[in-house]
């Protein structure tokens, strides 16, 4: 698939206003955000959106599959794209999340979505990458969602870890500087330790464009840790 532009978003269920209820606003920068980094990603003119997150396996979701946030307190199923009986709540969190940042921008763009394992290994996710972009589709743009740390303080999901801001720091900066071999270097086992839940799609992402050539831009939208987990907004773009 000819690659023309990625975006990356984070996939906190809070995120959905309808299950963050009176701290709605406290996200509403992200939102803002989020929502710009997906309308740019329209702006390049694709002919599919491809949603990637992280799953308990790496697999292709159907057109008409959908997830839900049933376990989160909203009994709503979150469609991928199309309406259909041979559909299955089986998306992720995070391509729900992103089915759901889709569908918010009223775009009626077909749909794919991959999920990669969470402990898949960096050669793993470049791979995959690559056999993305070499799939015969047309011009796609590649939605990918990840979260960063969830160490950022003692009120963080996984408590207070030193290590945790200069780990989010580099992500920043190679999310802001295309940095494909950056990301790359990410380590599996640190990444663990730290929660993140970004690392192996970010490292998909760095092997798709690693694969479809060319010179590349990043550009952060949103750099915060709100609730002691680390949220990038970015999008890169062809020079």
């Amino acid at each position: 698939m000819p690659l023309v532009a990625a975006a990356v978003c984070p996939h906190p269920p809070l995120i959905v206003p309808e299950l963050a209820g009176a701290a709605a606003p406290e996200l509403d920068d992200l939102r803002a955000a989020a929502d710009a980094a997906v309308a740019r990603l329209l702006a390049a003119d694709p002919e599919v959106i491809l949603l990637l997150g992280a799953g308990p396996q790496s697999r292709a979701f159907g057109a008409a599959d959908s997830g839900s946030l049933r376990g989160y307190g909203l009994d709503r199923p979150v469609r991928l794209w199309k309406v259909a009986c041979s559909g299955a709540e089986v998306l992720p969190l995070s391509l729900t999340i992103g089915a759901w940042l889709v569908n918010r921008s009223g775009t009626e763009l077909p749909r794919l979505a991959r999920a990669v394992a969470a402990d898949a290994s960096p050669a793993e996710c470049a791979a995959l990458g690559a056999d993305l972009v070499a799939e015969p589709d047309g011009r796609s743009a590649l939605l990918v969602l990840g979260d960063g740390s969830a160490c950022r303080g003692v009120k963080a999901p996984g408590y207070d870890d030193p290590r945790a801001p200069a780990y989010d720091e580099g992500v920043a900066a190679a999310l802001a500087g295309a940095d494909v071999e950056a990301l790359l270097g990410l380590d599996p086992v640190l990444s663990a330790e730290l929660k993140v839940a970004g690392r192996a799609p970010w490292q998909v992402l760095a092997g798709a464009v690693r694969g479809a050539g060319g010179d590349w831009r990043g550009d952060l939208g949103y750099q915060e840790a709100p609730y002691g987990v680390a949220y990038f907004v970015a999008n890169w773009e062809r020079v």
